[in-house]
């Protein structure tokens, strides 16, 4: 039995699926805070379980008879490492024999202040005694995607990564490497860097989007208080708005490049390109 925590979210949703390629749904479990989300799992005949990182009483059950659990990790940023070990000591109870846990890229060098929650939640795995792997996830194509409607309607997508290289790559790609990692043999011990075959800049992001739109748009490099203040002031709780301006500036160090190519292995074909995630993004 394989149990996926926050499988009502955007990439757990996808994994969910991932998997049901190749397990039975009867041995799969979407553990959620609210069962009525994913009723269209329970239709095909996955399990579903009610669970709350925040609340240990509802960890027991949902973790009940598990072989393997992917730890998604929580959307709480602030409240994550406590969250998370309170899923790793009920996973410890009931003996799971795997624990994957999705990290970010390069969580222990980091320049992210996002990455430092994910490290600590990995020396928590490291200290639990718990077989267990880290699907460490670089930045998700869609970040960018989302920045669409407004570069097109002001000609300028903003951010403060300069000419840092982003190596990103779709949450389907993610998804799919999650789940054939949920599948393999022996995987405890392994620690996965996860990233897009081709990084690119801002710049170069905007350069494409221009050229598929037939519109042009540039890329307007600020300073980490500016884009987060712009952010801001477009609707973003600050927290986010300074959590997205923060990571930019990892971006910019290098925090999001990789060229292992790690990723696509996993998954058997090249990750999707920027051009057709952009692509896809507009006729959408």
């Amino acid at each position: 039995m394989i149990v996926v925590t926050g499988a009502s979210g955007q990439l757990g949703q996808l994994v969910v699926r991932e998997l049901l390629q190749s397990v039975p749904a009867s041995a799969l479990v979407a553990a959620v805070r609210n069962p009525q989300s994913v009723a269209g799992f329970a239709s095909l005949g996955v399990q579903v379980r009610q669970m709350d990182y925040a609340q240990p009483s509802t960890l027991d059950a949902a973790f009940a008879g598990a072989e393997k659990v992917l730890l998604i990790s929580g959307s709480e940023v602030g409240s994550r490492v406590p969250q998370h070990a309170n899923v790793i000591h009920a996973c410890k109870a009931v003996g799971v024999k795997l624990l994957a846990y999705t990290s970010l890229l390069h969580a222990d060098v980091s320049p992210l202040p996002l990455a430092a929650e994910h490290h600590q939640t990995e020396i928590l795995l490291q200290d639990s005694g718990i077989p267990h792997v880290v699907l460490r996830h670089g930045w998700y194509t869609e970040n960018y995607l989302a920045s669409i409607p407004a570069a097109l309607g002001y000609g300028v997508v903003m951010g403060c990564a300069g000419e840092g290289r982003i190596a990103s790559a779709t949450r389907a790609d993610y998804a799919a490497a999650d789940a054939a990692v949920l599948l393999a043999d022996d995987q405890a011990g392994k620690v996965y860097e996860l990233a897009g075959d081709e990084a690119y800049t801002l710049t170069e992001f905007a350069a494409e989007l221009s050229r598929q739109a037939h519109k042009p748009v540039c890329y307007q490099n600020m300073s980490q208080a500016d884009y987060s203040q712009a952010l801001e002031g477009a609707g973003f709780p600050l927290p986010f708005a300074m959590m997205l301006a923060e990571s930019d500036t990892g971006a910019a160090q290098g925090g999001l490049d990789d060229d292992s190519k790690t990723l696509s292995r996993l998954i058997g074909r090249p990750t999707t390109p920027l051009s057709t995630s952009i692509q896809a993004a507009l006729l959408a």
